[in-house]
């Protein structure tokens, strides 16, 4: 299946994305299971970055993921550029299916990458349409991370950023989540703290 995120007539396509802490996991669930059946999948993620730590400092991020489904497991390699709108955290985004996992980690360290962090998420998607766009709402479990959070996205162009997060935040809203849950607080840096506590 092709990637939803590449370039689009030689312009960046955007990741609009809000995350927030969810309060009522249940609730939320429930109210996203109306919209649309739920898909369980577990995300093994390993990030990688040069050795002096150059795509961290930029603000870039390069990733595999392993996604592992209830019928198939699907690997991506993305790279996401730097935010480009800073209170929601969105980024750039280009990502493409790869078939060997395991020779992209080859080549990524061939090339002078080093693994930075490896952790699993534990998602729950939800694809739908509202506003008239393609939505992905997935609730995230992080084993070392304390509490449930919700991530809303749709892939826009760079010049329908805001419109697309106001879309994004109606979404939001109608699930319960409101402005004072919101976090872009990364994954990356919750596990590390957690695992230096």
């Amino acid at each position: 299946m092709p990637s939803r995120r590449s370039e689009k007539e030689g312009r960046s396509v955007i990741e609009a994305e809000l995350k927030a802490r969810v309060q009522d996991p249940e609730g939320v669930m429930a109210r996203l299971e109306k919209r649309v059946p739920g898909r369980p999948e577990v995300y093994r993620d390993t990030y990688y970055d040069d050795p002096a730590g150059g795509l961290d400092a930029s603000d870039r991020e390069l990733r595999v993921r392993t996604v592992h489904g209830p019928d198939d497991t699907r690997s991506v390699l993305t790279y996401k550029g730097a935010r480009v709108d800073t209170a929601s955290g969105s980024k750039p985004e280009h990502e493409t299916r790869v078939e060997d996992p395991e020779a992209v980690h080859a080549m990524l360290r061939g090339l002078g990458y080093v693994p930075t962090i490896a952790f699993e998420k534990r998602c729950r998607n939800y694809d739908f349409t509202a506003a008239g766009r393609r939505m992905l709402a997935t609730l995230v479990r992080v084993p070392e991370i304390d509490g449930t959070f919700i991530e809303v996205e749709t892939i826009v162009d760079e010049d329908d950023v805001h419109t697309a997060l106001a879309d994004v935040r109606q979404v939001l809203a109608e699930l319960g989540i409101g402005e004072q849950d919101l976090t872009t607080e990364l994954y990356t840096d919750a596990v590390v703290a957690r695992r230096n506590a």
